[in-house]
């Protein structure tokens, strides 16, 4: 079955589908990532998003129950160079193909992701279609234009209702703002002998701080950070009140709640080898990512958030904290799986600000 990309700047890419059959208007992204596109695939935060695949070789390995970030598959297509449909892996439930087709989702193969990655990387993110072969330039671009971008993202993604991850022996109890939050981020937390409760994104401050917390989480999620007005005002009612940790879009969220402001990158970080240095230390991290949005960082100047950590290919802001009111966050995932471990220590240290907190 031939299938055809469609970008809207008029350029084509011919492959052949696999998982569903049907078409998608999407925003076209990469990852450098060499492994893990179950857990790529099962990240909200790829939702809206055709996500391009660097890396050649896809589903060689299968699908493992244990494996997912979420119980969705997040974005709108996969694209990919070549498939493999005869996994080899003692844990593998299901291929690749299968799990696409089982949720919806379209893929296509055989496809020339070196030169797709580099037209992305030379002519930033674009929207695209996934469309049959016949599919006339034409009629493509003008179903491209006619399709309104999505600007609820989060509202989706974020679970409707309150619920709980308990652990042995627990020491915090933490509330995670869950905006399209991956599973290994409480898995993590719960690591950390954190109790932690979950609740939809528009939580009210005062919801909040009735569960008493000795933390709250804001989680990634998917979009453009200033379409989440209802978390900006929470954290703006929350900062000062109790230590916060953001990741991703909230390390975003938590800049624009303190004034800060946020920008879309050409074609965004997404993979598990992105540099990062510490500015404390000086040490570079080996980080993993996964965003189209930054903090600029002169809107920093004056709101009290400090940066902490900076891109070393590109010097984005990739942390910042404010030491008074025991926040910090930071742009990449320390919790990636699979991925580089290098971050973990952000765990312990968002418990020893709860320490704090507490007065110990």
């Amino acid at each position: 079955m031939l299938r055809k990309l469609i970008l809207e700047d008029g350029s084509e890419y011919l492959g052949e589908g696999f998982g569903a059959n049907r078409d998608v208007v999407s925003e076209i992204v990469f990852n450098t990532s060499m492994a893990g596109y179950q857990e790529i695939l099962s990240d909200p935060s790829y939702t809206d998003q055709a996500v391009v695949m660097s890396y050649p070789l896809m589903g060689n390995y299968g699908i493992a129950e244990e494996d997912f970030e979420s119980r969705i598959i997040a974005p709108d297509a996969f694209v990919v160079r070549d498939l493999n449909r005869d996994p080899s892996n003692f844990r593998s439930v299901q291929t690749l193909e299968e799990l696409l087709e089982d949720a919806g989702v379209p893929g296509i193969t055989g496809v020339d992701t070196r030169k797709l990655v580099r037209s992305i990387r030379d002519l930033g993110s674009r929207r695209c279609l996934l469309t049959g072969a016949d599919t006339a330039l034409d009629v493509g671009l003008d179903i491209i234009r006619r399709t309104p971008v999505p600007r609820d993202s989060v509202r989706r993604r974020s679970c409707k209702k309150r619920w709980y991850s308990r652990t042995s022996n627990p020491r915090y109890n933490v509330t995670a703002i869950d905006c399209g939050m991956k599973g290994n981020i409480v898995r993590m937390l719960n690591e950390h002998k954190c109790n932690v409760t979950i609740v939809p994104f528009d939580t009210s401050a005062e919801e909040i701080l009735a569960l008493k917390p000795d933390g709250v989480f804001i989680s990634n999620g998917p979009g453009d950070p200033e379409d989440v007005p209802e978390v900006i005002e929470t954290l703006k009612v929350l900062r000062g009140k109790v230590p916060m940790f953001g990741i991703c879009l909230g390390h975003q969220l938590l800049a624009l709640s303190y004034g800060g402001q946020t920008y879309k990158l050409k074609f965004g970080h997404r993979g598990g080898n992105h540099p990062v240095r510490d500015l404390t230390t000086g040490k570079i991290e080996i980080t993993s990512q996964n965003h189209s949005y930054a903090v600029r960082e002169e809107s920093l100047e004056g709101t009290g958030l400090a940066v902490t950590h900076v891109n070393v290919l590109d010097d984005t802001v990739e942390g910042m904290e404010q030491r008074d009111d025991l926040v910090f966050s930071v742009q990449y995932h320390p919790e990636s799986c699979p991925g580089p471990q290098d971050s973990r220590y952000l765990f312990r240290r968002f418990t020893q600000n709860m320490d704090l907190g507490k007065g110990e």
